[in-house]
């Protein structure tokens, strides 16, 4: 069965990215914009992981995450934050509210399949 996949970033650079890096693993990848819909997406496909960007428009990651850890349907849900932000009360405030990773962007494909496969036991697909 493959993963579900959701990645919430208001980049379309960084979905690309994010899109090749599972290129040739069993996945099944959703892509939002903002939090509001990577929240909607959440609460409908209920995804193995979620690939979170904290600045966004409309609703910020952090306020994605919180609302995602306030339901009892999507708060077990793995999420590994992905920002160009590095400061260490983000990270420390992330942390705290349960995020598996924090990923500063830039990165590239590899060493993101690298972190989620701390989270995940990623399948190449045949």
């Amino acid at each position: 069965m493959a993963y579900k996949v959701l990645t919430t970033d208001d980049s379309t650079t960084i979905r690309k990215i994010v899109k090749k890096a599972f290129n040739g693993y069993n996945c099944e990848l959703f892509e939002a914009v903002n939090g509001v819909e990577g929240l909607a997406l959440a609460v409908k496909e209920k995804p193995d992981l979620i690939l979170l960007d904290v600045t966004m428009p409309v609703m910020t990651g952090m306020e994605m995450l919180e609302k995602l850890k306030a339901e009892s349907d999507t708060q077990n849900i793995p999420v590994i934050m992905l920002t160009a932000e590095s400061g260490k009360s983000n990270v420390t405030k992330a942390v705290m509210m349960g995020v598996k990773d924090y990923m500063v962007k830039p990165f590239k494909g590899d060493e993101l399949i690298e972190r989620v496969n701390k989270v995940l036991r990623l399948k190449r697909s045949a």
